[in-house]
């Protein structure tokens, strides 16, 4: 038999649950282009009340979702105020450029603590040789950062410098449940800081397909067009649908996973070679450096992998790990104890 392979890449890679597949089985479908797709409708009008917005799009992707955030808010040659790691700059394909035709400028620190002071000196005067900029990206949480939460007053803050200068706020918001958990808040009061925002049922919690857009009716009229455009109109969409309205249902699960990250983090922290790449551990996710073992992460990588654990490469000496419906408390004492052996052996020069 072989050994279960526990899977820490992403928690993009959960199955559905006996109960998603039911509800898929079972779904009540129609043609969602037509929009008579009842499951379909049924989920945006869920997923728009669950975060305070007028009206919400079922869409195949996060990264599609963002992308029609930015076609719906802008105009070509326009730009985009982007934190200079986040998802949108970082990992899709640069879209905005083929997409929208316009211009993202990484702002380092955009999406910190200091945020909305960041915003404000990456502000420049109106200016003949300037692009016009149009709109604001915040992620919550943040990959690149560890996962962290961007906190509700800091969010307020930088949609209150984004109105006073005529900027829409769009917020990648792929685990906004996990940030709301993390903060002890709620997902429509960190929608409250954006004119749209875009979450993932593909990740935490655990649907196998989609993504919403969230924001007012009229944004989300707009938006649908450009969905269409790109290839995005499902017809018997309820099928999916159905099993992302499960797992939206079941969201204070993800509470577990950000126990198990923070036992994670806090077990790694002590194994002598590797060194925690974050402060803190708000969600789901812990980065760690492994440049103390005098291995890269390509290295510790496939040397997890060849005793069935898997991580991500995140950089150059650093690995991502993140906690899921489908890894339990069990799944992570045996990761750990891999890891320990790995540990062991770069530092015994045993291969």
């Amino acid at each position: 038999m072989t050994e279960r392979i526990i899977d820490l890449r992403s928690d993009t890679v959960t199955r559905p649950t006996p109960e998603m597949r039911r509800a898929m089985a079972e779904a009540v479908v129609g043609d969602d282009v037509y929009g008579e797709d009842p499951t379909v409708n049924a989920l945006e009008q869920e997923a728009a009340q669950l975060l305070g917005k007028e009206a919400a799009l079922y869409v195949p992707s996060g990264t599609m979702g963002n992308q029609i955030a930015i076609l719906t808010h802008t105009a070509r040659g326009d730009e985009v105020l982007v934190d200079d790691q986040a998802h949108i700059y970082y990992y899709e394909v640069g879209a905005p450029a083929v997409l929208a035709a316009v211009q993202l400028r990484p702002v380092t620190g955009l999406c910190s603590e200091e945020g909305s002071e960041r915003l404000r000196e990456a502000l420049r005067p109106a200016n003949l040789h300037f692009p016009t900029t149009r709109l604001v990206c915040l992620e919550n949480t943040h990959n690149r950062r560890g996962g962290m939460a961007l906190s509700l007053p800091v969010m307020r803050e930088i949609y209150q410098v984004a109105r006073e200068n005529g900027l829409a706020v769009h917020l990648d918001g792929a685990r906004i449940f996990n940030a709301a958990l993390a903060l002890g808040c709620q997902a429509a009061d960190l929608a409250a800081c954006c004119d749209s925002v875009m979450f993932c049922v593909s990740k935490g919690l655990g649907a196998p397909v989609g993504s919403l857009l969230c924001g007012s009716r009229e944004f989300i009229t707009r938006a649908r067009k450009y969905r269409k455009l790109l290839g995005g109109g499902m017809r018997q969409a309820g099928v999916l649908a159905a099993a992302a309205r499960v797992a939206l249902a079941d969201r204070q699960r993800l509470i577990e996973d950000h126990a198990h990250a923070r036992y994670l983090a806090e077990q790694l922290a002590d194994m002598p070679g590797l060194a925690l790449a974050q402060t803190r551990v708000d969600s789901n996710i812990v980065v760690v450096d492994v440049s103390g073992l005098g291995l890269t992460a390509d290295d510790f990588a496939a040397r997890l992998a060849g005793r069935g654990v898997l991580v991500s490469v995140f950089g150059p000496a650093l690995v991502r790990l993140v906690t899921h419906r489908d890894v339990s408390r069990q799944d992570i004492e045996k990761s750990l104890e891999v890891v320990q052996e790995v540990c062991a052996a770069a530092k015994t020069g045993i291969l």
